[in-house]
């Protein structure tokens, strides 16, 4: 941690030259990302160059290497691929080309290079920073540099981004790219699925991943897949024959379709391959069912960047600049990553080797260490996968009942929760019940017995399945308690928004006066808010921050023919600003307001100057985003009257209230993964909460530890008692007391061209790469 006021940064920034290329295979994201580096590094006063062509460029020098401004890298954070170009170059991996290199950077001044690509491009980068005292004293014998200058840029710091669609990189969580091509392929799935149910097909998808099947394992996960191929965890000798018994087991249980994912890299024990077409002939051959091969190939690196990629890379790009600020001459070169949902840098060779070792063990045919090696989430997401896509039905009955429900506003990815929880129970041998319509279902006695294909295909269902109602339990809760009894409930999971964390702690705190509400109580946070005290992400969120950002994109497309307007869009949160501000940061908004940032009239009138000085520039349009509840008097109507009167003869306004919109759609596969997760960490939780308050006959739970939150918490998955975050939550406003996000409206501001201070701005800290760290599970 240091100090990075804005003087402190300036400081270290003036008389610095920063340089941004991309490099290998192009990844959405990557403009985002060029775009953070290029304004943090304007921001604190130093110069900055875009690099074209990658390394080609980098190599060719002349115009290749440009001067940027503020405006060059204006309306690029909605475009896919990189507008700065990318090539493989095969002079750069000479030390010929490496010698042309530095002399192109030397004559421009540059010192500080941020790479974005791939493991390939970031070793070249990191062979580059090691012989670069070397080249110098080469320019310096071929006269064409002097001593001096030799002297004056004696040393290159280098930072990496990692932008690759295969999530690929150890180390990591998620690469530039990775959700947006899984976006594309959760597209495909869906339009694929409602025409194979039409006609009772086969579907056989085959996605990128050549060496690394993650994009194939999150879709799989995420769509319910009945059959996956990795290159990771090749199957078993004989997969033919269980291949086929699986799909034919299905269609027997009246399945109208199967998806069989298969990554292009997939292969047998013996490390032949096995094609998309293989498998399709083996179904047609042995079911004789209509089966179709669809190649997805390059349709998933192409479109606009998803919301989390384009927040991931405007978060790394602004770390990136200051990691080459506080870079030494005794720096390792650093990887700025994601850890959970914080920002960190990690010595770049360190995850190049770790990523370099899943590869030979993959040659060796060590598969299991493979699965590990690519890290704890790729372990679990690969357990959780075999464990839900075929039913095994549990050796024996448990003596636990367990009722699962939805409550408060419907959100994407409730329904993919509870089609896990409801497979887990199951698989564990409990009696599962679904509850409808939320406490007041539970009060009317709305509750069925579960069965394994009551939830088939509910993962890609937006709303809620099984109905929702934002009723909270002290309104009935002796019925409650009589159905609690009838039943014999002794587990509830609870899939919702603020209304089921303040349901659930209803029910705890009347445990005193009802013995049948001393059971095991978990809520799964699921709302578009993220208002859900104890977590830092909820179910829903990245769904509705997608919905929110593609109609800003339109909203700002439709403005690219009118020169000066300003368009004031309204988002829901209720009191949370979570929702306005990752949308503000994703469509490079101008302004975003929130409850949670305090504004008066005088901050107002800043920003119609702001916006005024900005209609003098060839970018003639802006876009203020304005939380539903932010303020009680500044009302959208008002700002969007304001801005127009302020503004008159300089630009018109316009208003849209973006809604419902935000709630419906289907669920993002960050959403349907991190659902599918959530239920199934919750159902273990709830399943070792039994065995430990099992006592004379009954679940008798009835300490704070027994009723919990669950949700990722900075770098992890944790389970936070009700009692204890009650303390945490301002129920007046329905949120927490406190908000994690808040420090990225710093990066939003920046990024938006206003002076502010860095003093409370988090700089990632500098972790290690090793088979211990790569066994921690970071919750994604």
């Amino acid at each position: 941690m240091v100090d990075v006021g804005l003087a402190n940064l300036r400081t270290a920034g003036s008389q610095k030259a920063f340089a941004v290329l991309t490099s290998g295979g192009d990844g959405q994201g990557m403009n985002a990302a060029v775009r953070a580096v290029t304004r943090m590094g304007l921001y604190v006063g130093a110069k900055v160059y875009l690099i074209y062509e990658g390394y080609e460029g980098l190599v060719e020098g002349g115009e290749n290497i440009k001067k940027a401004n503020w405006l060059s890298v204006s309306n690029i954070i909605q475009l896919g691929g990189t507008v700065i170009g990318s090539a493989r170059c095969k002079a750069f991996m000479t030390r010929e080309g490496r010698l042309l290199a530095a002399h192109n950077l030397v004559q421009h001044g540059i010192t500080n290079l941020c790479v974005i690509g791939g493991d390939g491009s970031l070793t070249g980068a990191n062979i580059f920073r090691t012989e670069w005292s070397g080249l110098l004293q080469d320019l310096v014998a071929q006269g064409k540099i002097s001593q001096d200058v030799a002297r004056k840029y004696s040393h290159l710091n280098i930072v990496g981004l990692v932008g690759s669609i295969d999530n690929d990189f150890c180390g990591t969580d998620m690469t530039i790219g990775t959700d947006s091509a899984l976006h594309r392929i959760m597209e495909v799935i869906d339009a694929i699925t409602t025409t194979a149910q039409s006609h009772q097909r086969t579907f056989v998808l085959e996605v990128m991943g050549r060496h690394c099947g993650y994009l194939a394992l999150v879709s799989a996960l995420a769509a319910g897949a009945d059959w996956l191929f990795i290159p990771e965890a090749p199957p078993e000798e004989g997969w033919e024959d269980a291949l086929c018994a699986r799909l034919g087991e299905s269609r027997s249980g009246g399945s109208r379709l199967n998806i069989v994912i298969i990554a292009e890299g997939a292969i047998d024990r013996n490390g032949k391959p096995i094609t998309s077409k293989y498998v399709k002939d083996l179904v047609v051959t042995r079911l004789g069912v209509d089966t179709r091969v669809t190649v997805l190939g390059h349709v998933q690196r192409g479109g606009t960047p998803s919301a989390f990629d384009r927040v991931l890379s405007s978060k790394m790009g602004v770390e990136a600049v200051i990691a080459l600020l506080e870079a030494t001459p005794d720096t390792p070169a650093c990887v700025v990553s994601l850890s959970g949902n914080q920002a960190v840098r990690l010595p770049l060779m360190e995850c190049v080797q770790m990523t370099k070792e899943v590869q030979k063990a993959m040659d060796e045919k060590r598969f299991a260490e493979a699965v590990q090696l690519r890290g704890r989430s790729f372990e679990n997401n690969w357990n959780i996968y075999k464990l839900l896509a075929h039913h095994k039905p549990s050796q024996t009955k448990t003596r636990y009942s367990l009722a699962v429900l939805n409550v408060g506003a419907p959100a994407a990815g409730m329904n993919a929760a509870v089609r896990s929880a409801v497979r887990i129970g199951l698989s564990q041998g409990h009696t599962v019940y679904m509850v409808n319509d939320g406490f007041e279902g539970l009060a009317n006695g709305q509750i069925k017995t579960a069965q394994w294909r009551d939830v088939a295909g509910w993962t890609g269902q937006g709303g809620s399945l099984l109905g929702t109602k934002r009723t909270l339990p002290n309104t009935f809760l002796p019925k409650i308690v009589d159905n609690i009894r009838k039943y014999n409930i002794q587990g509830l999971l609870v899939v919702g928004g603020f209304e089921a964390y303040e349901g659930v702690l209803q029910l705890v705190e009347a445990r005193a006066h009802y013995d049948e509400l001393c059971m095991v109580m978990c809520v799964i946070p699921a709302t578009i808010s993220n208002n859900v005290p104890g977590i830092d992400i909820s179910l829903g969120c990245d769904t509705a921050v997608n919905a929110a950002m593609e109609s800003c994109d339109r909203i700002k497309q439709s403005a690219s023919g009118t020169k000066r307007r300003v368009f004031v869009v309204e988002t829901m949160g209720g009191y949370c600003g979570y929702l306005t501000t990752m949308a503000a940061i994703a469509v490079g908004a101008d302004a975003a307001y929130v409850f949670e940032d305090p504004f008066s009239i005088r901050d107002l009138k800043a920003n119609v100057e702001h916006l005024t000085e900005k209609m003098k520039t060839e970018i003639q349009r802006g876009l203020v985003l304005r939380n539903e509840k932010s303020h009680e008097h500044y009302t959208t109507e008002f700002i969007n009257n304001l801005y127009s009167s302020e503004g008159k003869g300089i630009f018109d306004c316009r208003m849209n209230v973006l809604g419902h919109l935000q709630q419906g759609g289907a669920p993002t596969a960050f959403d349907r993964n991190y659902g599918t997760k959530l239920g199934v960490k919750a159902v273990f939780w709830i399943t070792d909460q039994f065995r430990e308050n099992y006592r004379q006959g009954r679940v008798f739970a009835n300490s704070p530890e027994s009723a919990c939150v669950i949700g990722l918490r900075k770098k992890a998955v944790l389970f936070s008692p009700v009692t204890e975050i009650k303390n945490e939550t301002d129920f007046e406003h329905r949120m927490p007391k406190e908000q994690w996000w808040l420090k990225l409206r710093l990066i939003m501001k920046m990024l938006a061209h206003y002076k502010i201070s860095f003093e409370n701005y988090d700089t990632g800290k500098i972790e290690h790469v090793t088979r211990r760290t790569l066994s921690i599970d970071k919750g994604y």
